[in-house]
């Protein structure tokens, strides 16, 4: 018959002062490996389901990814919208006060203008938003800015992560074919939360 021998503890092997400066050195030596290999992380919360919103996770996400950073994107209320496989979002300017309206077409010095519109012309003109939609999109692509679609794309051949929240999935009613089919994950706030926690960088979009 075997006998079990339990392990002996660190205080029996090695002096417990002596194995605590080994691992704080030890630490030391790893983050500052860490530090020069120029690896970093990058947690990023995106909430909003506009066209102007679905830029900044995405450009952040890759832009991090091709300076080989580890990066994950969590996806919850409406930003969900930037995972749906048709991608077709609209520019909100009301309630937007520093939102400028820009002119795509004409010479450069008219394309430079900020438009200011007043929220009450917003929401009293028929098809505002429809209409800052296009400028948006027309001054994107007159600028060569990549679209969202792109930057996604972009994003997932850099390895971003890119999580769903479940919680969202079923407050909404969702149909999970209704996405694409790259996400990593369908997880609540209590999974993600511990990567975010872990992460160089935290986002909140």
């Amino acid at each position: 018959m075997n006998e079990v021998v339990d392990a002996p503890s660190i205080s029996d092997s090695i002096d417990k002062a002596r194995f605590d400066e080994w691992f704080d050195k030890r630490f030391e030596e790893k983050m500052q490996q860490r530090k020069e290999s120029g690896t970093g992380s990058m947690s990023i919360i995106a909430t909003k389901g506009t066209m102007d919103m679905a830029y900044p996770p995405f450009i952040l996400a890759s832009t991090a990814a091709a300076l080989d950073w580890d990066v994950s994107v969590f996806f919850t209320f409406y930003g969900l919208e930037l995972l749906k496989k048709d991608v077709d979002l609209q520019v909100s300017p009301l309630g937007n006060p520093a939102m400028p309206m820009k002119m795509p077409f004409g010479p450069d010095w008219f394309k430079d203008i900020d438009w200011p519109i007043p929220n009450i012309l917003m929401s009293n003109v028929p098809g505002f938003e429809k209409l800052a939609t296009t400028l948006m999109s027309k001054t994107v692509e007159s600028k060569g800015v990549a679209s969202i679609s792109e930057l996604r794309e972009a994003s997932l051949e850099g390895g971003v992560e890119l999580v769903a929240c479940q919680m969202t999935v079923d407050l909404f009613g969702h149909d999970k074919g209704d996405f694409i089919p790259e996400i990593t994950q369908w997880v609540g706030a209590t999974t993600f939360l511990p990567q975010a926690r872990n992460a160089d960088i935290c986002l909140f979009i």
